[in-house]
């Protein structure tokens, strides 16, 4: 009788589960199932994201298929808390293969998982799926996804929330409530086409129509007041605001009306309390702020407070750039139907004020204490000085003005970083030859005064060619990169990502780097903990982290176009000695090649 009553409890679970899965994929939503261990704290959580086509109008009827994820654009948010692993089942229902990589996220001895087109893996096909597992061991906070194949980010993108384990809390009050607020941009055109022309080309990619918060352009761009997102306040209590920086280009200033922000969280990692009137966010990364709604205590609220995003650019102001603010609204509820009347809006730096952007980004400090200690590494066992440049190739036909039989591409020390057709990882994993090789130069081929202003022409490193080339690390290597950004074709801020690892931006400056004065300014006590971090226009930053975590690791400039056009480089951290040390082996259900 046992027997039967378990066996039909578990039919009926089971009918109500996959009932529940093909409902939820029916209708377009992210299927979120949970598995539980016997105190009740969640240990995995599972998302269904189904990639897909879906007509989307922006800008005054302009109707066009984007590539999303469930329909949504931007695409839905994943949920966790530290210490849960979350299984991504990626289902590919669009027209073209796909990568899906989890910003900012370590990943330890998994980088199967990591997304990378050709790093990690080939990408998804068409028709086909791909389970990916996320294990969030050291991240807290606000985090983001993203496709990494071609120009697809611009629409397959979400947040990731990750909240403290139960049973902890914030390393603050506890917020009255969370907004996201997603930082991206619109295209009017298809986003393939842009991808396609600036590739086949040479070309520069096309500037985005408009910059979006949460896929919306906001009340100043064109036939866009009515669908501005709007959050709702109540007066006198506390928000936490989780601010991402989707966007392919651009680096934004963002400021909120008549308050002011205190930045509590960077990169998944806690911050020192840090107050300021505005932030400045390149693409990649993210910020966690706490909003007090300390205006107008009557219930009248007579005002309608703008958030700003307004583009950052410290290039050469003759050539492109994207001009195109984004708002969002902050309004106080009432009694009254009535919309606020009296809009507000904040007093930003001006687009180009490298001052005001490097003023903020210099304030952050890792929050260091016992629950959330730092571990800055106090020695280094290599050290490696990397260039960052945009430069040429040549090319037997020219299609861009000004770029006779050129082409545009970039480089980190020289090298332009060119794809394999096998992905890195399986080439290392099963030791195939000739997919790449193991000697990316640890310092720049040659010598020079890298921020000169006189440098655009003419330069013996003007030209680039092609390569994959690799850097392999012992286990537990200590690492210290210092990017050199160079004024090569004018030079401007490059917001470097490394995927496998977060690191500590122990220092920061302008000019070319001196390294017998310039260490001696770094911060080993509480620097920031992030996993990108920009280079300064004409400047320098320096990292320090521990190859720790075995596999194959991308680092990139997190401007898309740069990316493309080869401003990459990849790590191969070896296995060490002890079993969890090792890299996981292959899913059987990896993309093949």
């Amino acid at each position: 009788m046992f027997g039967l009553c378990f066996g039909f409890s578990l039919g009926f679970v089971l009918i109500l589960l996959f009932s529940r899965l093909f409902l939820m994929q029916l209708i377009g939503m992210p299927a979120i199932f949970s598995d539980f261990d016997s105190s009740g704290s969640a240990k995995a959580l599972h998302y269904t994201f189904v990639i897909q086509e879906v007509s989307y109008t922006r800008l005054c009827n302009h109707t066009k298929n984007i590539l999303t994820v469930n329909g949504l654009y931007p695409g839905p948010t994943i949920s966790a808390r530290k210490g849960d692993i979350v299984y991504v089942q990626v289902i590919n229902k669009g027209n073209k293969n796909i990568t899906i990589h989890w910003h900012g996220v370590n990943q330890p001895r998994d980088p199967w998982s990591d997304g990378p087109e050709y790093i990690t893996q080939c990408p998804i096909q068409s028709r086909a799926n791909f389970t990916q597992r996320i294990q969030f061991t050291e991240e807290e906070g606000t985090l983001w996804w993203h496709a990494h194949s071609e120009f697809d980010s611009a629409t397959v993108h979400g947040a990731i929330v990750v909240r403290p384990k139960l049973g902890s809390s914030f390393p603050f009050p506890q917020p009255h409530k969370e907004f996201i607020l997603i930082l991206g941009e619109w295209w009017n055109a298809n986003i393939t086409d842009v991808y396609n022309n600036a590739m086949q080309s040479g070309c520069d990619f096309q500037i985005s129509d408009a910059n979006t918060i949460n896929g919306q352009p906001g009340g100043f761009a064109p036939c866009s007041a009515n669908d501005t997102f709007k959050m709702q306040v109540d007066q006198g209590e506390r928000y936490l605001l989780r601010v991402i920086n989707a966007a392919m280009r651009s680096e934004f200033f963002f400021a909120i009306a008549n308050h002011n922000v205190t930045v509590v969280g960077s990169d998944a990692s806690y911050t020192k309390p840090y107050v300021n009137k505005y932030i400045m966010i390149t693409p990649g990364q993210t910020f966690d702020l706490l909003l007090d709604a300390d205006q107008f205590p009557n219930s009248s609220a007579p005002y309608r407070y703008y958030i700003y995003a307004t583009p950052f650019f410290d290039g050469n102001i003759k050539g492109p750039r994207d001009p195109n603010a984004t708002v969002a609204i902050l309004e106080y509820k009432t009694n009254s139907t009535a919309p606020p009347p009296i809009p507000v809006s904040p007093s930003l730096p001006n687009f180009d004020n490298i001052s005001a952007a490097t003023v903020f980004t210099v304030g952050l400090r890792s929050l260091v204490s016992s629950d959330h200690p730092v571990d800055v590494p106090q020695t280094v066992d290599m050290s490696m000085y990397v260039t960052l440049a945009v430069n040429k190739r040549k090319f037997p036909i020219g299609l861009c003005p000004g770029l006779t039989s050129e082409r545009f591409a970039a480089s980190v020390n020289n090298a332009s970083f060119q794809n394999p057709q096998i992905s890195i990882l399986d080439a290392y994993y099963s030791s195939v030859p000739g997919i790449y090789s193991p000697n990316f130069p640890e310092k720049p081929p040659l010598f020079y005064n890298f921020t000169d202003a006189q440098l655009i022409f003419p330069s013996p490193l003007l030209y680039v060619e092609k390569s994959t080339k690799v850097t392999v690390l012992e286990y537990n290597t200590t690492v210290e990169i210092v990017f050199q950004g160079t004024n090569m074709l004018g030079g401007e801020n490059h917001p470097m990502h490394l995927h496998g690892h977060s690191f500590y931006v122990v220092g920061t400056g302008f000019g070319n780097f001196n390294n017998q004065t310039d260490p001696l300014s770094y911060n080993l006590v509480d620097p920031p903990r992030q996993s990108t971090i920009g280079v300064p226009k004409n400047g320098w930053a320096t990292i320090r982290f521990r190859a720790a975590n075995p596999g194959v690791w991308f680092m990139h400039c997190h401007v898309d176009r740069h990316m493309l056009w080869g401003m990459d480089v990849v790590f191969i951290t070896k296995n060490g000695n002890s079993t969890d040390a090792k890299i996981m082996p292959p899913p059987a259900d990896k993309p093949p090649c």
